[in-house]
């Protein structure tokens, strides 16, 4: 599969736009000097809604993109499980948590370990976190990016890897949390109606052009346990 002129186009658009809205949200007010608040927690400005959609971007990427949905194919819905459990996870802490970090002016896991113990397990997490980071996360979501880049425009792997880390530097880099933020609105949408449309045209094809639900009811009926979210012992994915 090749690009073609207006696939390329579109890309061109969305990362320019992406990189000067970016840059736009990141200007200095006149009078005002950026200091590392407004750098690292955007100025403790953004709203709950912008909070929420980052959070959704933020944990959205090549990894669930490529990754999970190539699992769920071949295991099906049970690899979201965790998922779901860790959205119950995040309202508890939301809810009791976050309120009397907050009032403690905590913002990091280390700095909570910090008041917590020592300024040594503060920099043994910090330094952990930071080698899990670069090391595992980063490459696999760079990696599984270009992969798709290479699967759909034939980029070559290491091309595709530098040009996802420069278009992420360009804009984050720079203005900082709120830029980052302020993006992820933009991308978040994207991602939701972005699946939803895939979604739709795929089960749509599963039935024949006969609409969504009978394409989801074909699959219901074609390959019930794909929709177990819970495996019982002895299934081939049991122990994965």
């Amino acid at each position: 599969m090749k690009f073609t002129t207006l696939d390329i186009l579109i890309v061109v658009i969305y990362c320019i736009g992406i990189i000067s809205i970016a840059t736009w949200v990141s200007r200095d007010k006149k009078g005002h000097k950026k200091t590392s608040e407004d750098y690292f927690l955007a100025g403790r400005s953004l709203s709950w809604w912008a909070i929420g959609a980052s959070l959704i971007a933020a944990n959205i990427s090549a990894e669930q993109i490529i990754a999970m949905s190539g699992d769920g194919y071949v295991i099906g819905l049970a690899i979201a499980t965790y998922e779901w459990t860790a959205a119950i996870a995040l309202i508890v802490m939301a809810k009791y948590f976050l309120p009397i970090f907050l009032k403690e002016k905590i913002y990091t896991m280390p700095q909570f370990l910090e008041k917590r113990f020592d300024s040594r397990v503060k920099v043994v997490l910090a330094l952990f976190w930071l080698a899990v980071y670069v090391f595992v996360n980063l490459t696999s979501i760079l990696y599984l990016g270009a992969t798709a880049l290479n699967a759909l425009a034939e980029v070559e792997m290491l091309i595709g890897m530098i040009f996802l880390a420069s278009l992420s530097v360009a804009y984050s880099l720079y203005g900082g949390l709120k830029a980052v933020a302020l993006t992820d609105i933009i991308q978040v949408v994207l991602l939701v109606f972005g699946g939803l449309a895939v979604s739709y045209i795929a089960l749509n094809e599963i039935s024949g052009g006969d609409g969504v639900i009978s394409g989801f009811v074909i699959l219901w009926d074609s390959i019930p346990e794909k929709f177990d979210m819970i495996f019982e012992p002895g299934h081939p994915f049991y122990d994965k």
